[in-house]
């Protein structure tokens, strides 16, 4: 009679592997976190670079100036005075008419002191202030 090999794996060889890749989730999982979060604040420079440079530089283009603070990203959705923008665009100055928020699913603070604009997101707390990881993320400190 012959005797049938068994293809399977021992309980030893199934515990090594299991070893082999706890190991490696531990070297690698160190620098993975972290990542999501920095992630999240160059995409909230990107989005404020992009609002900059394209709908409050068309809002400026038709209407010599700047949405005031207490206008705000708004008047870049539905005109906020139309005898004070007379060139206001008639469909806004966002494609689909919603204000942008930032990663954290909050609107951008908009701030205009004497045509010097600021965008600011409030980051990952939603609390203005805050160090490192809890900074606040300004338009003007972005790279």
């Amino acid at each position: 009679m012959q005797q049938k090999s068994r293809k399977a794996f021992s309980l030893i060889e199934l515990m090594i592997v299991i070893v082999i890749l706890g190991l490696l989730a531990a070297m690698v999982m160190p620098n993975l976190t972290g990542k999501a979060e920095e992630a999240k604040k160059n995409l909230v420079c990107v989005q404020m670079k992009s609002i900059y440079n394209g709908a409050l530089d068309m809002f400026k283009i038709n209407n010599s100036v700047y949405p005031s603070t207490e206008e705000g990203l708004k008047a870049l959705v539905e005109n906020p005075d139309e005898e004070k923008y007379l060139s206001y665009s008639a469909g806004g100055y966002f494609k689909d008419s919603k204000m942008p928020k930032d990663s954290w699913g909050r609107e951008f603070i908009y701030l205009n002191e004497d045509g010097v604009v600021e965008l600011i997101s409030l980051g990952a707390d939603r609390k203005e202030g805050g160090k490192d990881e809890k900074a606040d993320i300004k338009m003007s400190e972005c790279k």
